[in-house]
């Protein structure tokens, strides 16, 4: 019973180091910027963004080798984040500032904000940035756009530079690059436009206009709560490729900046990710046989293949601390980390059978299962 148990543990932790590898090679970084200078609008979302919208700006408006405007839709903020882009708009024209309108019943307050961006914007590339992203070097915006190009996708995003201080970010906000690149084939998303190979990081995304409105825009995922899988997966569901880049170099984020953002943010994806009831017992089954089993083995029933499943577990993380520049005690406490995570999703799934809403910015939505 325990060869089987081990064995199956091990075979578990071997498929998406496999896939890991595979996919370091694929995921590359942003290519040099073109000969040809790009046109693009960068459009921020932004409720109660006070404390990040200044240093946001400061980093578009270091861009050079494109032509871009800067356009920041105020979702009825509380404090003082429309008198910041105000004090920008007024220094340098390339800024301008619009308010958001009564959040409509049925639509998302994110999607709706970016939707009103779109109509806005009067580049031909848009790209949807986090009031919490920064742009790390001057070239970033125009090497993003040769990406699109090259890649010929309608829609490309890239996970940044992700920035953790607190225990809770060390250990959780670095299994973003585990799943991503530990269960995603790469190559077959690249190779056609199924809907089930979508993945994308809305921190920064970035469409082609023509597309986005073809498909339908946002408001054809009005309801739904993570945004950028369900337009990924609406992109590909009308025939337009999308891709993913390594925004390491490029771009830097702290999606959240305590323990209770960390879980109530990873809890209110959940419902369209790992926590839906399409995933989530296979999820489960998966992640802590392949990821935490191992380690409980070692400490039970320890042997040479045992050694070799926690070997397997870990070694996508320490590729990961070398290449995404992580945290190493987030790879230390791997099987922690994956146990948190996937406390997480059953937290959000178990929450979704009660009826409770998912509360986010202070908005209540329903729960939306992925399509």
């Amino acid at each position: 019973m325990i060869f089987w148990l081990t064995a199956t543990s091990c075979f578990l932790a071997l498929v998406p180091a496999l896939v890991f590898l595979k996919n370091l090679t694929l995921y590359t970084r942003l290519p040099q910027a073109g000969i040809e200078r790009a046109r693009c609008s960068v459009l921020i979302p932004a409720r109660d963004e006070e404390a990040n919208i200044a240093a946001a700006l400061h980093s578009v408006l270091q861009s050079t080798e494109v032509d871009f405007e800067v356009v920041v839709l105020d979702d009825d903020s509380s404090d003082r984040t429309a008198e910041i882009v105000r004090e920008f708009s007024a220094a340098d024209a390339r800024v301008r500032l619009d308010t958001a309108p009564a959040l409509p019943t049925g639509w998302c307050g994110k999607n709706l904000a970016c939707h009103q961006l779109a109509l806005l914007a009067r580049h031909p590339l848009l790209i949807f940035m986090d009031a919490d992203v920064r742009i790390s070097r001057a070239d970033s915006l125009a090497r993003l756009a040769e990406f699109v190009e090259r890649s010929g996708a309608a829609l490309v995003s890239g996970v940044p530079h992700e920035e953790t201080r607190s225990f809770l970010e060390k250990l959780i906000i670095p299994l973003i690059h585990f799943v991503l690149l530990g269960f995603l084939p790469l190559q077959r998303m690249r190779g056609g436009t199924d809907p089930r190979f979508a993945a994308a990081c809305g921190q920064i995304l970035a469409v082609r206009r023509e597309a986005y409105e073809n498909a339908g825009s946002h408001e054809a995922i009005r309801d739904r709560i993570h945004d950028a899988v369900a337009l990924t997966r609406n992109f590909r569901a009308h025939g337009f490729k999308t891709d993913l880049f390594d925004g390491t170099d490029t771009f830097q984020c702290r999606m959240y900046s305590s323990a209770s953002e960390v879980w109530n943010g990873f809890a209110k994806n959940a419902h369209e990710g790992l926590g839906s009831a399409k995933l989530i017992i296979p999820a489960t089954l998966i992640l802590f046989g392949g990821q935490v089993l191992p380690f409980l083995l070692l400490a039970l029933a320890p042997s040479p293949l045992v050694f070799v499943a926690v070997l397997l577990a870990l070694l996508p993380r320490v590729l990961a601390i070398i290449r995404f520049r992580q945290s190493f005690l987030g790879a230390l406490l791997h099987p922690i980390a994956i146990a948190l995570l996937l406390s997480i999703q059953w937290t959000a799934f178990l929450g979704r059978l009660r009826f409770r809403p998912a509360v986010w910015r202070g908005r209540a939505y329903s729960r939306i299962e992925a399509t």
